[in-house]
């Protein structure tokens, strides 16, 4: 950012922040072409991890952040400290995959959302198993989800954002169905739901 306003690396500084998109976004035709050829470079493979850590600006890396603040916090605080990495890491790497496979978007995907976006399944998770037993009350848990994604609607109408919202709700589906194992207590009523059948 400092460099896009002139203050910092002189007039190459301009180009520094695609040339990390570049470098270390997630190009679904890449994912693509590694799928259809079977080939998997470890460098094209690592923008999996790397692509949530580059942001296309300083206010989507700073929303970024508060919300994987706030929902790592409840998140590990629920489920612990390693769910959530497995979680956030999980959701980027599985959002960026259904993203490549179901679209033919060549828009470069960056930023920390589908990782955030599996912590809002995480959450909404411990949500709906809180409220379990309380009838249709349990799907308040998914009000967090519905409420984000109404958002992103009436932006995307007002605002042409193309398809990155895609990679978040896969994202969230990731996180959400990974707290069937990484939730305490959920592994071993997965394990008894699979011996009684």
């Amino acid at each position: 950012s400092l460099g896009e306003a002139g203050l910092l690396g002189g007039p190459g500084a301009v180009g520094w922040r695609l040339g990390l998109i570049r470098d270390y976004g997630f190009s679904g035709d890449i994912f693509d072409w590694m799928v259809a050829n079977g080939r998997y470079p470890p460098d094209q493979l690592l923008r999996l991890v790397t692509y949530p850590f580059i942001h296309l600006g300083f206010s989507h890396a700073l929303f970024g952040i508060v919300l994987l603040l706030a929902l790592g916090k409840l998140v590990s605080e629920a489920m612990g400290q390693w769910a959530f990495t497995v979680m956030f890491f999980g959701s980027a790497i599985l959002g960026a995959a259904a993203y490549a496979v179901v679209l033919d978007d060549p828009t470069w995907l960056s930023g920390a959302y589908p990782g955030v976006y599996g912590l809002i399944g995480g959450y909404s998770f411990v949500l709906w198993r809180r409220l379990e037993g309380s009838g249709p009350g349990q799907y308040r848990a998914f009000s967090l989800i519905a409420v984000l994604m109404g958002l992103q609607l009436i932006w995307g109408m007002l605002f042409e954002t193309g398809t990155l919202w895609l990679a978040e709700l896969f994202g969230f589906f990731t996180g959400f169905g990974l707290s069937f194992v990484l939730a305490p207590g959920e592994w071993d009523k997965l394990r008894a739901l699979v011996q009684r059948r």
